[in-house]
């Protein structure tokens, strides 16, 4: 959500930072309505003015024995006056949200300029792809032979877009979940948290799925949402709160099943596990004072690449561009991990700061050291990381020439020992 005050501050430079995402302008249309807004407001405290001191007046008339019939008759028609602006305002203030909520972040400075992903810029490539010395295979081939990914029962269970995973792949799923958990809760101070996989519309409005992003999102018959990703209900933890700053930063993380209706992706990575309607993630949120919410930024970025360098895969951090950033967010880190069976970088982790844009639209604020300052915090989210995409990279890159799958060495103490995973 912007910051009303903002726009009127400085309209061009608003407009500017919608235009950064290929939008047209907004101001002056928002400007409009919050003059309209403020001077219905104005007129309504006005006549509010107008009807007490009339009602002073016709009460002394009546005391003093005075004819109060034309008084009464201003009172009357203030009255209606009034429940015209009473119903005006809101309306009005309604509809200047009903704006602001549909308008993306405003991005932050560094962020380099761009129609979509072309535009990304590399900024560190961290690793060596594995020469494995013969035709590596994908993820699904090397599941599918291993008899431990099954496609064809998740699709009579649930349709297309699931998975079913047996034996030795979904003990690694785990231990992958296991080991995230770790690391960030023991090594990088997240306070882990388990959450409902259920929202409120309050909640899923609070990090701003909803309205914009309501086809992407599963709704139950009681109207309420699966979570796409437990960065709605850790985000929204502090929603409708003022936190002392000597609390700040929050770090909290979770491992939970994430929901997407993947809507607009039809024909996309259908082979395979890289884009499921159902999937597990270790997700990672900051809620920070405004002044540090950069080292917040950098500090959780780091919490993911600290995975994927343990776990001995190539990867790399990229900085996306004004047409690649998401809607929430006013600066992005993606980590890419290589994978040899596809032979491409794919997206494993995306870390944004999001400054005050969720903070403004949950009400989520904090209190100054001096214990008068209030302000609204800042909030970060990024994945630490996704399992199944993980699983998809371990596998390819730790495949073997007979099919087997190499077991990470950070991995073994969760899989009972177990160096490699091999058919039955």
């Amino acid at each position: 959500m912007h910051d009303i005050r903002a726009i009127r501050a400085d309209p061009d430079s608003f407009d500017v930072a919608l235009a950064r995402r290929g939008l047209a302008p907004a101001a002056a249309s928002v400007l409009v309505l919050d003059a309209d807004r403020r001077a219905a407001q104005t007129a309504l405290q006005d006549k509010q003015a107008r009807r007490n001191a009339l009602a002073r007046e016709i009460g002394q008339g009546k005391h003093a024995g005075s004819d109060t019939a034309a008084l009464e008759a201003e009172a009357t028609a203030l009255r209606g006056d009034m429940d015209g602006l009473e119903t005006r305002v809101p309306e009005l203030d309604a509809g200047i949200r009903r704006v602001l909520e549909g308008l993306p972040a405003v991005l932050d400075a560094s962020v380099p300029d761009g129609p979509d992903e072309s535009a990304n810029v590399v900024l560190a490539e961290v690793g060596e792809k594995r020469d494995l010395g013969f035709a590596p295979k994908q993820h699904f081939e090397l599941g599918e032979a291993l008899g431990m990914m099954d496609f064809a029962t998740a699709a009579k269970l649930a349709g297309a877009r699931f998975v079913v995973l047996r034996d030795g792949l979904a003990r690694m799923e785990r231990a992958l979940g296991q080991f995230m958990l770790d690391q960030q809760t023991l090594e990088r101070g997240y306070q882990e948290m388990i959450v409902p996989s259920l929202v409120n519309q309050a909640t899923a409005y609070g990090t701003g799925s909803l309205p914009k992003f309501e086809q992407d999102l599963f709704k139950t018959t009681d109207g309420r949402y699966l979570i796409p990703t437990a960065e709605v209900p850790l985000t929204n933890t502090v929603a409708g709160e003022i936190v002392a700053e000597k609390q700040l930063p929050l770090r909290l993380t979770a491992l939970t099943d994430c929901f997407r209706s993947e809507a607009g992706s039809a024909g996309r990575d259908t082979r395979g596990m890289l884009r499921q309607h159902q999937f597990r993630k270790v997700e990672m949120v900051c809620i920070a004072h405004p002044d540090r919410s950069g080292e917040e930024h950098e500090w959780m970025t780091r919490s993911a690449e600290l995975i994927l360098e343990q776990l001995e895969l190539a990867y790399r951090r990229v900085l996306l561009s004004s047409g690649d950033t998401g809607f929430q967010s006013t600066r992005t880190h993606d980590l890419e991990v290589w994978l040899p069976g596809q032979q491409m970088w794919r997206e494993i982790s995306s870390c944004s700061n999001c400054k005050d844009f969720q903070a403004r639209r949950m009400n989520a604020r904090f209190r100054a050291a001096d214990g008068k300052t209030v302000g609204y915090v800042h909030t970060l989210n990024g994945s630490g990381l996704a399992l199944g995409r993980a699983l998809i990279a371990v596998m390819e890159n730790y495949q073997q020439a007979d099919g087997s799958i190499g077991v990470p060495e950070v991995l073994r103490s969760y899989m009972g020992g177990a160096e490699r995973i091999s058919a039955a």
